[in-house]
């Protein structure tokens, strides 16, 4: 049995130093965090179009790769809509490995070494994250201890996003930082307010005068962002808690802050982009305008204003708060949060919510809007009694838009809207709603093939009828490769694969 010891040990030490109370926590948390990488990890080097991968064989008993190099590489059936963390162990050349960084170090195909690090830290940072959160799995159903503030909702998410095998990669982040900022820790994060004369910021909205000194704006900054990349001090700061986003964070009381974190989380590094800045408006106003025609089932988060201080670094965007949405005893959670309810467990819940979030995302579509609806941008609104009436999405900065299908509803593409969202094309547009809820919000919450099998088999006979349901129906599931695309850091933007549809194939 092989294990890379640096970024687990690396964390342990520091961990022993710093907290020691949850050292033993973290060292039992070690086989299960290993265990939850490498499910991940195998789903992409089964289901990716990995360049080296060479021919794959498929059977009941599991799953045989044999790459150009001519070693074996096999391990157990890979459910590409499975959750829970059901490999323990592969085999590469006939050895054994339970440890993901050492399995795609001794791959050693190309860029290997860089993704190899990635693995070790979102193993041992899910280790801390599970340390720390001792009940993390715990699922109780009774509406009446469930959250009431946004961020407690958010930090009810310990894991991470639940297929990326980079799920808790923060390889930017000492433990200190870890602790301090990461959502699951639920820390109180000061969020520094730097002055900017305004001048020399772009601007989108209106600025509101609480974040105004004079001619000077106050840009929210987060503070690793502050101490690591801007290399200033805030003389004032804000009480704010982080979101599952890491670098968004809730105001008590106030609007949500998207800031800008130049540290490389999951798979991105978080800037603020100018044109993301310039188009926060003309893209909240779109956002709105296409939820008012959703039959009263979907809000979209106004955008308050954004700001950018000369770099995609020293940027904030100012937004509403889903609660915002909700009535008096009703709760908005992001739909990521759902399975530490114990709703899904309900019979016939996920179907409803299924039936809901379909209906939705293909009337917005139809209209010429592709939501990127995982299961951090959309959320449920729901009812005392904790059944899904209405949907909020939020963050339109990777929405999909499209001209031609937008005109035919009589709606005009705004010209602030930048080009990389706007598209005609309708694979592109299927892919980003598919790929995102389909393959992502509710594959996560049903957690298996064969489980959403049920769950859209329940749900698509009550969805009207069209040609992106035809095609959602009848074809392959798009979803994100996410382990190619940490595999080809030459390559930008979005790859894809095509994932088994579970209304075609019988089990996984």
């Amino acid at each position: 049995m092989h294990r890379s010891p640096s970024a687990e040990a690396e964390i342990g030490d520091e961990l022993a130093a710093r907290r020691p109370d949850l050292a033993a926590r973290y060292a039992r948390a070690l086989p299960g965090a290993r265990a939850a990488v490498l499910t991940r990890l195998w789903r992409g080097l089964v289901h990716d179009p990995l360049p080296w991968a060479g021919v794959r064989e498929t059977s009941r008993d599991g799953v045989v790769l044999r790459p150009a190099d001519g070693r074996i590489l096999s391990g157990p059936p890979a459910d590409p809509y499975a959750t829970a963390a059901y490999v323990t162990a592969v085999r590469l050349g006939g050895r054994e490995y339970a440890d993901p960084a050492r399995l795609v170090t001794d791959l050693a195909v190309p860029h290997s070494a860089v993704f190899a690090a990635e693995l070790g830290h979102s193993v041992a940072s899910l280790a801390l994250s599970r340390a720390a959160n001792p009940g993390h799995d715990a699922r109780p159903d009774r509406p009446e201890e469930w959250p009431v503030r946004d961020w407690e909702w958010e930090q009810r998410v310990v894991d991470g996003h639940p297929f990326h095998p980079s799920c808790r990669s923060r390889p930017g982040l000492s433990v200190a930082d870890q602790l301090a900022y990461g959502p699951e820790h639920r820390p109180v994060v000061g969020l520094g307010l730097l002055p900017v004369p305004a001048e020399e910021c772009l601007v989108s909205g209106a600025w509101p005068g609480w974040l105004r000194d004079g001619g000077r704006l106050l840009v929210p900054v987060h503070p690793w962002q502050e101490a690591h990349v801007l290399k200033r001090t805030a003389a004032e700061r804000l009480a704010a808690h982080p979101l599952m986003a890491l670098r968004t964070l809730a105001l008590p009381g106030g609007p949500q802050v998207k800031t800008a974190f130049s540290a490389r989380l999951t798979s991105s590094v978080r800037d603020i982009s100018l044109g993301s800045v310039a188009a926060s408006g003309a893209l909240s106003v779109l956002g709105e305008a296409v939820a008012a025609r959703a039959g009263g089932l979907l809000h979209v988060t106004r955008t308050v204003a954004a700001v950018a201080a000369g770099s995609p670094d020293f940027a904030a965007v100012l937004r509403h708060s889903p609660q915002e949405y909700a009535a008096a005893g009703e709760r908005v959670v992001p739909v990521a949060a759902l399975v530490t309810t114990g709703l899904p467990d309900r019979p016939g819940w996920t179907v409803r919510l299924a039936r809901l979030a379909l209906t939705v995302g293909l009337r917005l579509l139809e209209l010429g809007v592709a939501l990127e609806a995982h299961g951090q941008n959309l959320l449920v609104v729901l009812s005392p009694a904790g059944e899904p009436l209405r949907l909020v999405y939020r963050d339109l900065a990777d929405i999909r838009v499209s001209p031609a299908r937008l005109a035919r509803h009589g709606i005009d593409v705004p010209p602030e809207v930048p080009d990389r969202v706007v598209t005609d094309d309708e694979r592109a547009l299927r892919r980003k709603l598919f790929g995102s809820l389909v393959a992502g919000a509710l594959a996560g919450t049903a957690g298996s093939g064969a489980q959403l099998r049920a769950v859209l088999e329940g749900a698509v006979r009550d969805v009207p009828s069209g040609p992106d349901l035809d095609a959602l129906t009848g074809g392959p599931v798009p979803a994100k490769a996410l382990t190619l695309m940490r595999m080809s850091p030459g390559t930008a933007g979005d790859q894809w694969t095509e994932l088994p549809n579970p209304l075609q194939v019988a089990c996984f």
